[in-house]
């Protein structure tokens, strides 16, 4: 065990930084290894980016609405995971909610987006932009892996699965180059922990407070396994003393209230991304439908009780000792 040592290496891409921790013997093969997993996380990115007018995505996107639009093989796997994610959370995960993004300047690379504070859109813009969201509305043909919108002005956007479907490939490549342990995460939002660290169950992975990042709610042990978390409050806006998350319910059009987390863990980070997002929307009613998906999905949910926020207008949601009341939900698998 002494043999062991840590390789860490680091790289900017889908508008985060990824971290990778690779434990081992030889630094040169875990170096290379490892590099060769993050170039394929950038070559993904150039593939799914929204804002990269050369990107598979955005061809697609300026297409489809017109004609069948051939994919590439892995990217049609991954629209057709997305349809089957979003028809089993009931559309709280859905992947054309671009219309309802923009519509409320939250877009990434939008004039009104996140960074130049959001904006509350009137209810005929609203109604207008919910038109364009659903995939039922994207036609996804298996004989010829082709892509078509049924409805104009539609948009998919993979953020809320891209990172996680990355993560799983950078993975896929460490597994066959032979890395036994490492530790991958993308904005902290998702981890993967493949193997464990030399004499360890397992990857310990720590789920922060939603309010109080300095405080954890809990920790997770992963080993082979991924762990997405989403909040809403992490890029919110106001308007007229009203706050705003950044979080949309597709189905509604609007900003998710109540729920301050949700966290998701299981074997594939596509899948955790996805429903941790749709977790999220949903609330307390998703725990069992993250248990569905499959076989080792468990999930939880946090929100401030009533106490904390009777409390939060005068202490900004926090007691008089600087703690915050959190209701924790989890499935039973959760343990």
């Amino acid at each position: 065990m002494d043999d062991f040592l840590v390789v860490t290496l680091a790289r900017h891409a889908m508008a985060t930084r990824f971290e990778l921790a690779l434990w081992g013997a030889d630094p040169y093969f875990l170096r290379a290894a490892g590099e060769e997993a993050l170039a394929e996380i950038e070559r993904l990115e150039a593939q799914l980016s929204l804002y990269r007018p050369d990107s598979e995505l955005s061809g697609i996107n300026a297409r489809a609405g017109q004609e069948a639009v051939p994919v590439e093989p892995r990217l049609f796997a991954l629209l057709k995971e997305a349809a089957a994610l979003s028809a089993a959370t009931g559309g709280a995960f859905d992947p054309t909610i671009a219309p309802l993004l923009r519509c409320w300047g939250l877009a990434g690379g939008n004039p009104g987006g996140v960074g130049s504070g959001g904006r509350v859109p009137a209810p005929a813009e609203l109604e207008e932009a919910l038109a364009r969201v659903g995939m039922p509305y994207v036609s996804l043909v298996e004989a010829d892996r082709t892509v078509r919108f049924t409805r104009a002005g539609m948009l998919l956007d993979l953020g809320a699965i891209g990172k996680g479907y990355a993560i799983d490939a950078a993975i896929a490549l460490l597994r066959e180059a032979g890395v036994d342990a490492a530790l991958l995460h993308g904005g902290t939002s998702t981890v993967y922990g493949l193997g464990a660290p030399p004499g360890e169950a397992g990857w310990r992975v720590a789920i922060r407070h939603p309010l109080q990042p300095e405080r954890r709610l809990g920790f997770v042990c992963l080993r082979d396994a991924a762990l997405s978390v989403s909040a809403g409050h992490g890029k919110s806006f106001t308007r007229q003393g009203r706050t705003y998350g950044h979080v949309l319910d597709p189905r509604s059009g609007r900003p998710v209230e109540g729920c301050l987390l949700a966290a998701v863990a299981g074997p594939a980070a596509a899948a955790t991304d996805a429903l941790s997002t749709a977790l999220l929307v949903l609330g307390e009613p998703g725990l069992s439908l993250v248990a569905a998906w499959g076989p080792g999905y468990r999930g939880l949910v946090a929100w401030a009780d009533r106490l904390a926020k009777d409390k939060e207008e005068k202490t900004n949601g926090k007691n008089e000792d600087g703690a915050v009341n959190i209701v924790i939900l989890q499935d039973t698998a959760a343990g």
